[in-house]
C-alpha cells in the first residue's frame, strides 16, 4: 500500500540492537525527548505512512541490506537509505556539520568549503527523493525536514510534478549576507522554492528566507501581513523580533506558502512523566542530596553554538563576586557529548571539560562540588526530575533555532515558581518575553540575568511562570501540527490525508 504521509528525516525513529540470538531488533530511542517522538506521533492518523531516514551499513552488507522495516504495532514503515561510512562522514560529519552548521547559525568563520563534497551531498538527497516518490500515493503529503535534506524537494518535483511538498527547517535561517556565502546557494534555494509551503520557528528566520530567495531569483512578494496580527510571537522588543513577515510569494508560476509555526512540546507527556512514581522516587532522592542548595539546570550538547564556555565562565564570575553563595548554589550542566566522527567539537568539549575543572577546583569542598557535568544522554524520568526541582533553567546559547529545553522545563514546573533565562538569540525567546532575557555576548547582561533570577521574589517568578505556562501548553505539538495541515488546506482545498483532522495527525508525541 502506498503511503499518504511519508516523513524524510535524517535520523531513524527508533534504535537497532542484536539480541542474544543473534537477530537484529528494533526498540524505541533511549533518549526520548526531542523531535523524533513528535514526528512519529503524525502517523497516527493515517491508514499507512513512511518514514525515510538513511542507516551507514558496510559494503558486505548492501547485498542482503533489508530496505523496509515493519515497526511493531505502529501504522508506518521505515525506508532506509544506506550509506557506507564515508558517505555518511562526507554527507553529516563534514559538509553538514562543517559547512552548513556554521552558516546557519552565523559563524562564518567557521565555514569550511575545501573538504565539502557537494556532488556525494547531491546524490544522497536524490536517493532520499526517489525513494519518497516510490513509497507515496498519488495525493499523499511529502513532508522533508531540515538542511540535511535542502536538495530533496527539487527531486522530488522533477518526479512528480503534482506532489504536496512541505519543508519544515528545524535550524535558524541565517540573514541573506550570511547565507549566500555558500557557494551552493542558487540549487538550495531552488529546491525550496519548489515546496508548496516553507516552514519556519519564526517570523525573523522565515523573513531572512524570503530575503535570501529575492537576492537570487526574481521572487514576487504576494502577501505580507503583521506579525502581531497573526502570531503569538513578540513582534518587537527583543533581538529576533519582526513586526512584519511574507507569508506567501510566487515564482516561475508556483506559489509558495512561507509562515513561522515554532515546534511545540507534548505537555501531557512532560506532565505524566513528572508524575509518574519512578520520578517522584528519583526527585525525592535529589532533593535530600541536594540539601538546602539552591539548583540551576542547563541542558543541551556539545557545541560551540550553545554557549556554554559563556554560561560557564558567567558562573565563575558569580562564585568570584559573591562568595556568600559558596555551598549555596549547585550548577548541573548536562552537555551531551557529540557522536565519534565529529572532529568540529573537539576543540569545544575540551574547553567545557576544563572550564569545569578549574571552576570546581578553585571553589570545590568536601561537602560540596560547585558544577556537575553530564556528559552522557540523560533519561526522560531523570531530565524532568532535574527541571521539576530547578530553581533556575539556564539556556544561554549564542544562537539556537528554537530549543525545546526551555519549554519542557516550563511545563515541568507546572506553572509554579521557578525562572527561566533565556538568549535573545534562542527562537523561543519571541514566544516567551516574560523569561529573564539576556545577551550572551555581554558579561554584564549574563552577569545581572543570572543575579536577576537568583535573587527574584517567589511571586514574580510566578508570575512569569504563568504566563509562559499558558503560552506553551497552547502553542503545543498538536498546533504546530495542527498549523500546517491547515496550510495545506488553504493551498490545496480538496487535500487532507485520508479525511484526518489535524488534531488527530498531531496524536500524542511519546
Amino acid at each position: 500500500m502506498k503511503s499518504s504521509l511519508v516523513i524524510l528525516y535524517h535520523r531513524q525513529p527508533y534504535d537497532e540492537y542484536t539480541d542474544k540470538n543473534g537477530q537484529v531488533r528494533f526498540r524505541d530511542k533511549k533518549s526520548p525527548n526531542g523531535i523524533v517522538p513528535t514526528l512519529k506521533s503524525f502517523f497516527s492518523g493515517v491508514q499507512q505512512g513512511t518514514w525515510i531516514a538513511w542507516t551507514q551499513v558496510l559494503a558486505r552488507q548492501k547485498a542482503k541490506f533489508q530496505e523496509r522495516i515493519n515497526v511493531d504495532d505502529a501504522n508506518y514503515n521505515v525506508r532506509r537509505i544506506p550509506l557506507t561510512a564515508d558517505q555518511v562522514k562526507h554527507f553529516y560529519h563534514i559538509t553538514s556539520k562543517e559547512a552548513f552548521w556554521p552558516i546557519l547559525h552565523s559563524f562564518p568563520y567557521h565555514f569550511t568549503y575545501e573538504s565539502s563534497n557537494w556532488e556525494n551531498f547531491k546524490n544522497i538527497n536524490r536517493m532520499f527523493a526517489e525513494a519518497a516518490c516510490d513509497e507515496a500515493a498519488e495525493d499523499a503529503l511529502i513532508w522533508v525536514h531540515d538542511y540535511n535534506l535542502w536538495l530533496a524537494p527539487y527531486y522530488i518535483r522533477q518526479k512528480k510534478p503534482n506532489a504536496r511538498i512541505a519543508f519544515f527547517h528545524h535550524t535558524p535561517f541565517p540573514s541573506v549576507d550570511i547565507f549566500n556565502i555558500l557557494p551552493w546557494r542558487e540549487e538550495i534555494v531552488d529546491s525550496l522554492l519548489s515546496c508548496d509551503i516553507v516552514g519556519f520557528h519564526i517570523p525573523r528566520y522565515s523573513e531572512n528566507f524570503v530575503n535570501v530567495a529575492c537576492s537570487l531569483r526574481e521572487v514576487e512578494i504576494v502577501k505580507q501581513v503583521k506579525v502581531a496580527d497573526t502570531s503569538h510571537m513578540a513582534p518587537v522588543g527583543m533581538a529576533l523580533a519582526e513586526q512584519r513577515a511574507v507569508t506567501q510569494v510566487s515564482y516561475k508560476g508556483r506559489t509558495v506558502t512561507v509562515d513561522a509555526f515554532p515546534v511545540g512540546t507534548n505537555p501531557d507527556h512532560v506532565r505524566n512523566t513528572v508524575a509518574a512514581p519512578e520520578t517522584q522516587e528519583r526527585m525525592k532522592a535529589i532533593r535530600e542530596e541536594l540539601g538546602d542548595r539552591k539548583l540551576i539546570v542547563s541542558a543541551g550538547r556539545i557545541d560551540y553554538v550553545k554557549g556554554n564556555q559563556e554560561l560557564l565562565q558567567c558562573y565563575g564570575r558569580l562564585l568570584e563576586r559573591r562568595p556568600e553563595l559558596h555551598g549555596k548554589v549547585q550548577l548541573l550542566l548536562a552537555c551531551a557529548s557529540p557522536a565519534e566522527g565529529m572532529r568540529v567539537y573537539k576543540t569545544a568539549q575540551n574547553q567545557i571539560e576544563q572550564l569545569v575543572g578549574k571552576i570546581n577546583g578553585k571553589y570545590a569542598r568536601l561537602n560540596w562540588t560547585p558544577i556537575l557535568l553530564f556528559t552522557q544522554s540523560i533519561g526522560m524520568a531523570d531530565l524532568m526530575s532535574y527541571y521539576h526541582l530547578a530553581d533556575i533553567c539556564w539556556i544561554t546559547p549564542l544562537r539556537d533555532g528554537l530549543n525545546l529545553v526551555a519549554k519542557e522545563y516550563v511545563i515541568a514546573k507546572n506553572g509554579e515558581k521557578g525562572a527561566l533565562i533565556l538568549s535573545e538569540f534562542v527562537g523561543a525567546a519571541v514566544e516567551l518575553p516574560e523569561a529573564v532575557l539576556t545577551n550572551p555576548y555581554s558579561m554584564d547582561k549574563m552577569d545581572a540575568s543570572l543575579d536577576l533570577a537568583l535573587d527574584m521574589s517567589e511571586e514574580e517568578q510566578k508570575r512569569r511562570m504563568q504566563a509562559m505556562y499558558k503560552t506553551v501548553t497552547t502553542y503545543d505539538v498538536d498546533y504546530w501540527a495542527g498549523r500546517l495541515f491547515d496550510l495545506f488546506g488553504q493551498t490545496r482545498p480538496n487535500a487532507d490525508l485520508n479525511g484526518a483532522e489535524p488534531k488527530t495527525l498531531a496524536g500524542n508525541a511519546s
